[in-house]
């Protein structure tokens, strides 16, 4: 039997375990990166492991989500990042050089490696024949270290891509379809594997967007063949040489195949709060648009930023409209202006904005009450814009573009005009200097602290009985930006006191005081959740913070991956109803105990739990490895370390 891609990288990269689907595996980790709003956290970390230097081929550290500076605490944390860097090795993308997955691809992915970052999407590496999953910082700055990267063995869908897109259609409606085929749950524990004909008609930047968005599935990671297209890529990048062709097996085999016919799909949009809440672009038309968001990591490459241009030239935007232009690196806004088209989209109304992740996680560019805002971003779950009572849609930047036109929804083929096929340029302008290397010196380096850093918390050891109330009972699809926010208060990040204030701001903005006080009084705080529970960003500040106010279990229906490996590595218990009708008997305030939980832990993957209040019980499942349960018991990862 041959090996699909997935299996090839993985297969040369295992430290432990066995690849089979479902079983607890060990990778060696080539590269890293990080962000700012989760690099800060993720380098305390690693100083605390006392490393002298990082183990990997490569760890870069990105700042490109916090760059808006009100108030001390982003400029210093910065500064931080920048002196962490050269002490233990690590390369810098300073602010201004773009987001971290544009940058990454541009200048360091490379087939066949593993990459992993403290960023969700960091699967947008997958476009170049990479392993590139997101994961925690904690995770991260254990691979900094050294150490293996552990994560279930994955099953592998293949998604077999047959035909050519039409006109008026790209690569964001081939995701946007995955998402109306697949979900935003019920993935976890799955790679999509992309081939097929219509696969290789795709470049590189047109694959990073279906593998960036594919984390809206909720899946491990996304990957595409190692081809031409990718030496095309690379060769324009003056990165050939690190090209070497990857592909599956032609006996390969897969859990599942989905077929997918590009010239069958037509422009699609995602409707509000989901990713996956998907209709056809012309079901919308004549919606009064109040904002258009050009850009993020999803579509601000050279070709999407020109096809609007073009687009738009010798036009301007409607008097209804804000048109917001962030391009996804300094690479990109450097050729954008040396060919002339920055200065025909600044012509046609739009307002630049810094190379950085801006309006997609709510840290500027907020629409209007009740606007209606179209964004080429990746998600638009509710308040992530930083308006609570807006209407986010994800669209293509061809229907952002008609929209920005006429002021409302309109399908991009119903424009009046030949559709503008942007070739990939012959040649592109590349400028490194606002990315650091570190200094091999030996010199001593002092890393800079402000008064808004403080130290990693850590958990206490696993209590033999927990007892508390359920302290919020939440439903369905509740994301890490429901759990904390992002915008305006990830200035806090590194302030774990101060950021756990805001934990469930948006749902209950009284849990934080409510969790504290149990807390104080020397209970357990429980969280009951639905369906795919700690969905979206990587960020573990959604564990670490519930964390620091006491909470020591979520009972969920279902938990995504990221989520669920972030409470194991801070001590939370994930817990899933064998019976999910347990759930619906549940009420916020309910007091839960679990008796003899060291024990049920070490040797079980069933636990009972007591609700006093209705004088009921029901039975959880705990599914760990031995490695996973090692670390609830000590309290979380950190503590483990400690121990050894």
């Amino acid at each position: 039997m041959g090996k699909n891609i997935v299996e090839k990288i993985l297969a040369g990269h295992l430290v432990c375990g066995t690849l089979a689907p479902g079983e607890e595996i060990g990778l060696r980790i080539d590269q890293t990166l990080t962000q700012d709003a989760t690099g800060t956290m993720a380098y305390l970390q690693f100083e605390a492991m006392n490393v002298p230097r990082v183990r990997t081929e490569l760890s870069v550290s990105y700042i490109d989500h916090n760059t808006i500076q009100i108030g001390f605490e982003n400029a210093d944390d910065h500064r931080y990042l920048m002196s962490v860097a050269q002490k233990f090795g690590i390369v810098l993308s300073r602010a201004g050089n773009g987001i971290c997955h544009q940058v990454h691809l541009e200048r360091f992915g490379q087939p066949g490696k593993t990459l992993i970052g403290s960023d969700s999407h960091t699967p947008t590496c997958g476009a170049l024949g990479m392993i590139a999953i997101g994961a925690g910082g904690l995770d991260v700055a254990q691979a900094m270290a050294g150490e293996p990267f552990y994560l279930a063995c994955p099953s592998v869908v293949k998604i077999l891509l047959e035909g050519r897109l039409r006109p008026w259609v790209s690569a964001k409606d081939i995701i946007l379809k995955v998402l109306e085929i697949f979900s935003t749950k019920g993935n976890v524990g799955t790679v999509f594997e992309y081939g097929g004909q219509g696969a290789a008609t795709l470049s590189v930047p047109e694959r990073a967007t279906i593998t960036n968005m594919g984390a809206e599935c909720g899946v491990t990671t996304s990957v595409f063949p190692s081809d031409e297209m990718t030496r095309r890529f690379l060769r324009l990048q003056d990165r050939e040489a690190h090209f070497v062709p990857l592909s599956a097996d032609a006996d390969a085999a897969y859990a599942r195949v989905v077929t997918i016919d590009l010239s069958r799909i037509e422009p699609l949009a995602a409707k509000p709060h989901s990713p996956d809440n998907i209709a056809a672009v012309r079901s919308l038309t004549g919606i009064p648009v109040q904002q258009v968001c050009l850009g993020s990591c999803t579509n601000s490459s050279y070709k999407d930023l020109v096809t609007v241009a073009r687009i738009l030239k010798g036009r301007i935007a409607h008097s209804d409209v804000s048109f917001i232009l962030a391009p996804g690196s300094r690479q990109v806004l450097d050729n954008l202006a040396r060919d002339g088209y920055l200065a025909d989209l600044i012509a046609s109304g739009a307002r630049l904005m810094e190379n950085a992740c801006g309006f997609c996680i709510g840290n500027s560019q907020s629409p209007s009450s009740g606007a209606v805002s179209l964004r080429t971003s990746n998600r638009n779950f509710l308040g992530r814009s930083g308006t609570l009572d807006a209407d986010i849609y994800l669209v293509s930047p061809e229907t952002a573009a008609a929209a920005v036109i006429t002021g409302r929804f309109t399908d991009p083929r119903d424009l009046e005009m030949d559709y503008p096929d942007v070739p990939a340029p012959e040649r592109l302008v590349i400028d490194d200097r606002l990315i650091l290397r570190p200094e091999d010196t030996g010199r001593t380096v002092e890393i800079y602290r402000g008064p808004n850093i403080g130290q990693p918390p850590v958990n206490t050891p696993l209590p033999d009985t927990l007892a508390g109330p359920v302290t919020i009972k939440v439903g369905d699809k509740i994301t890490t930006d429901h759990i904390i926010p992002a915008g305006a208060r990830m200035k806090y990040r590194s302030n774990i006191p101060k950021y756990a204030e805001f934990v469930f701001e948006n749902v209950d903005a009284a849990f934080a005081r409510r969790a504290l006080a149990n807390k104080e009084a020397g209970r357990h705080n429980i969280i009951v959740a639905g369906l795919s529970y700690g969905q979206g960003s990587s960020r573990e500040h959604a564990a670490i913070c519930p964390m620091y106010l006491g909470v020591r279990a979520v009972l969920a229906k279902s938990l995504e991956r990221i989520h669920a490996a972030n409470l194991i590595n801070f001590g939370i218990l994930p817990l899933t109803f064998v019976d999910e009708k347990d759930y619906d008997a549940l009420d916020a305030g309910d007091e839960l105990e679990i008796a003899g939980l060291r024990t049920a832990v070490a040797e079980s993957d069933i636990l009972t739990v007591a609700n006093r209040t209705k004088g009921a019980s029901f039975a959880l499942r705990l599914s760990l490895s031995a490695r996973q349960k090692e670390m609830i018991l000590a309290g979380g990862a950190l503590n483990v370390r400690r121990q050894e």
